[in-house]
C-alpha cells in the first residue's frame, strides 16, 4: 500500500502537457531498443491507473523504486499533534530514502525543538511528559545528552523526595542528630548534596536547629546545663544563625544565674544563721552544678569564718596569714551590721547633686574592713610575691604635687615606690599613685594568698563605716573638728615647707601634716577605723552612677558590665571642708593613678 502511495506521488510529479508527450514519442521508440529484462520502466500514466489510450499517452523519465522500504520505520509519536504529524512524516520518507541529507537536517531541527519541550516539561515538574519526549529523541537520535540529562534529573528528584520524606520523619521521631547517617540532619543535607539550595532542605534544618535549641533549653530546666551547652554546641553546626544561639545561649546563662544566685543565697543564709549542715548542703549542690570555683572557694571561707569568727564582736580585729610568704595580712577590723541613710539630705550645705536621693541602706551581714589604707610596705609584698606592674608604671607617669608651684601635675617615672612629691616613699605611708585596676588586683591576691575573700568595699560598705553611726555632714560632728590631729584635711594651722598654706580650709583646726601621714597616725572613728575622712582617697568597687535612683538598699557594690568610671570615696590631704563631708563622692576611670588616691580592702564575715 505505502508503495503504491509512493508510485502515486513520484508520477504526479514527474506528469507533463500533451504536447510534451508528442515531442516524447520518438525518443520512447528509441528506448524501446534499449530496454532489458533486467530493467523496469513506467512508460504510460495508463501502466498506473489502467490502460490508456494514446491521447493520454505520455514519456516520463524512467526512475528507480526498491520493492520495499529501506528502513524499518520507529513506532514513536510526540504528544503535540502538529509535530507528530511533521515527525511521521519526517519517517516515512526516510524509511525509502535513508540517506537524504535534507530529511535528516529536518528532523534535526525537529528533535531540538522537542529537546526544548522536554527540558521545559522537566522544569514545570511534568516528569512523565518529559520521559515520553526524551523516549522519542531516543529513538531518533540516541546520541543526544539531553537524554541521560533527563533523566538522571527525574532520577535524582525521586531520589530527593524519598530523602527529604525520611528527613521529615526523623525530624518528627526527634532524631534530630543521631544516630549518624539516619539523623535529620544528615538526611536533609544529603538533600542538599543532591539538589543544593532545596527549599524544602533548608527549612528542614532550620526546624531541626530550632528543635535542638529547644531540647538545650529543656535540660537546662533540669539543671544539665553542660549537657544543654553541648547541644548548642551542635546546633550551632547545623547552619549559621548567631542571633537564635546566642539569644538561647543567653537565656540558658541567665536561668542558669538565677539559680545559682539562689543556691548562693540559701548558703549565705545558712552560715548567717548557723544552719552550718544546710550552708554545706547547698555548697555541695552548687558544685555539682559547675557553680565558679573561686565562688565555692569563698563560701567555704565565709562558712569556715562563721565558725571561727563567729564569736567576733564589732570592733574586733583579726589578721589572715598570708601562706606562701608566711607573713600577716593587713590588720582587719570587724564592721558590725546595721542601716543607716546613704547620700546628703537636701538641707546639706554645698550638698552636690549625685549624692541623692537620701536612701536608707541596710546592711544585715557583718564584714571587715582594714583597719587603715594599704600601705607602701604591705603592697611590696604584693609586687614582690607576683611581679605585678601596675598601670603607672605601665604608662610611664603619675600625677605629684609640686611644692614650689602649689600644682599637680604629672611627672615621667613615678610609680607606687614614690610618695605625694615624688620622692622615695616610706613603707609606712598609704600606698598612692594606684589604680582601681591595680586595687583589685591586690585585693585578688590577698584571697589567693589566704583563702578568704578579699575585695574592695562598697560604695555603701564605705560610707557607713566612715560614718560610724553618725548622720552629721562629718563623722565627728557638724563643723571643723574641736580637736586637733582628727583627720588629715585642709585645716588653717597646715604649713607645707616651702611656707604655703591653704586658701579653703577648716577654720582653726591643724593635723599637722602637708601631704599624707602613716597610715593609722590620725584618730580612729568610733568603728575604729584611721583616716576614713582624709589622708588619701579611696577606690571602692561601685561603678559610678550620677544619682542614687534605684542604687541597691542592701549595700552591695553597684556595679554595670562594661563600666569604666569607678566610685571614689573619702577625703584627702587636700580636702577642703566640701569634700571631706561624708556624702561626698568623686568618680575616675579604672586606670587613673594620683597622688591624692589609695585604697582599702574588705573582707565578707
Amino acid at each position: 500500500m505505502v508503495r503504491s502511495i509512493v508510485i502515486l506521488i513520484v508520477a504526479s510529479l514527474l506528469m507533463v502537457t500533451p504536447l510534451q508527450a508528442q515531442e516524447g514519442q520518438a525518443e520512447e521508440a528509441v528506448g524501446q531498443e534499449e530496454s532489458t529484462e533486467e530493467r523496469r520502466g513506467v512508460r504510460r500514466l495508463g501502466d498506473v491507473v489502467g490502460e490508456g489510450t494514446d491521447e493520454w499517452s505520455m514519456d516520463i523519465p524512467s526512475i528507480d523504486l526498491p520493492p520495499e522500504p529501506v528502513e524499518e520505520q520507529p513506532q514513536v509519536s510526540l504528544p503535540d499533534e502538529a509535530q507528530d504529524q511533521q515527525l511521521q512524516a519526517l519517517l516515512t520518507r526516510r524509511a525509502f530514502v535513508p540517506e537524504d541529507p535534507d530529511i535528516q537536517t529536518a528532523l534535526d531541527a525537529l528533535m531540538d525543538e522537542v529537546e526544548i519541550d522536554a527540558l521545559e516539561a522537566l522544569d514545570a515538574g511534568d516528569s512523565d511528559r518529559a520521559l515520553q519526549l526524551v523516549g522519542v529523541i531516543e529513538q531518533i537520535d540516541a546520541e543526544r545528552p539531553v537524554i541521560e540529562e533527563v533523566r538522571a534529573e527525574i532520577t535524582s528528584r525521586a531520589s530527593v523526595a524519598e530523602t527529604l520524606s525520611s528527613a521529615n520523619a526523623a525530624l518528627a521521631a526527634g532524631r534530630l542528630v543521631d544516630p549518624p547517617g539516619q539523623s535529620a540532619v544528615a538526611l536533609y543535607r544529603q538533600v542538599l548534596d543532591l539538589e543544593p539550595g532545596n527549599a524544602a532542605a533548608v527549612t528542614g534544618l532550620a526546624n531541626t536547629q530550632a528543635a535542638l535549641i529547644e531540647d538545650a533549653v529543656a535540660l537546662a530546666e533540669e539543671f544539665d546545663f553542660e549537657g544543654a551547652e553541648a547541644l548548642l554546641t551542635r546546633a550551632a553546626e547545623i547552619r549559621e544563625a548567631e542571633d537564635s544561639i546566642a539569644e538561647a545561649r543567653t537565656s540558658i546563662n541567665d536561668y542558669r544565674q538565677r539559680q545559682l544566685e539562689e543556691m548562693d543565697q540559701n548558703a549565705v543564709a545558712a552560715i548567717d544563721e548557723g544552719r552550718f549542715d544546710d550552708a554545706e548542703e547547698w555548697l555541695t549542690q552548687l558544685i555539682a552544678m559547675g557553680y565558679e570555683r573561686e565562688r565555692i572557694e569563698q563560701l567555704r571561707g565565709t562558712l569556715n569564718d562563721a565558725v571561727i569568727y563567729g564569736s567576733f564582736e564589732p570592733g574586733g580585729t583579726f589578721t589572715d596569714n598570708l601562706e606562701r610568704l608566711e607573713r600577716e595580712g593587713p590588720t582587719m577590723v570587724v564592721i558590725p551590721a546595721g542601716s543607716f541613710m546613704m547620700g546628703s539630705p537636701d538641707n546639706e550645705a554645698d550638698r552636690f547633686n549625685n549624692e541623692g536621693p537620701l536612701h536608707r541602706v541596710t546592711i544585715d551581714r557583718g564584714f571587715a574592713l582594714s583597719r587603715t589604707e594599704i600601705t607602701v610596705g604591705e603592697f611590696a609584698l604584693f609586687v614582690e610575691d607576683t611581679g605585678y606592674r601596675t598601670d603607672a608604671e605601665i604608662e610611664g607617669s603619675s600625677r605629684v604635687y609640686d611644692p614650689q608651684s602649689g600644682r599637680m601635675d604629672s611627672e615621667n617615672r613615678i610609680t607606687w615606690r614614690n610618695d605625694y612629691v615624688g620622692e622615695e616613699a616610706s613603707a609606712d605611708l598609704p600606698v598612692v599613685h594606684v589604680s582601681w585596676n591595680d586595687a583589685r588586683a591586690y585585693a585578688n591576691w590577698l584571697s589567693e594568698q589566704t583563702g578568704r575573700d578579699y575585695r574592695l568595699p562598697s560604695e555603701a560598705e564605705f560610707e557607713y563605716a566612715l560614718r560610724a553611726g553618725t548622720q552629721t555632714p562629718y563623722w565627728w560632728g557638724e563643723g571643723p573638728p574641736e580637736v586637733d590631729n582628727v583627720e588629715n584635711v585642709t585645716g588653717e594651722g597646715d604649713q607645707s615647707r616651702t611656707n604655703a598654706r591653704w586658701t579653703v580650709a577648716f577654720r582653726r583646726y591643724a593635723d599637722g601634716f602637708w601631704g599624707p601621714a602613716p597610715a593609722g597616725r590620725l584618730a580612729a572613728n568610733p568603728f575604729g577605723l584611721h583616716d576614713m575622712g582624709g589622708n588619701v582617697m579611696e577606690w571602692t568597687e561601685d561603678c559610678w552612677h550620677d544619682s542614687f535612683v534605684r542604687a541597691p538598699a542592701d549595700g552591695s557594690a553597684w556595679v554595670n558590665p562594661g563600666c569604666g568610671r569607678r566610685v571614689i570615696k573619702g577625703g584627702s590631704w587636700t580636702s577642703t571642708p566640701v569634700m571631706s563631708r561624708s556624702a561626698f563622692r568623686l568618680s575616675s576611670t579604672q586606670d587613673t593613678t594620683d597622688m591624692r588616691v589609695g585604697f582599702r580592702v574588705a573582707r565578707d564575715l
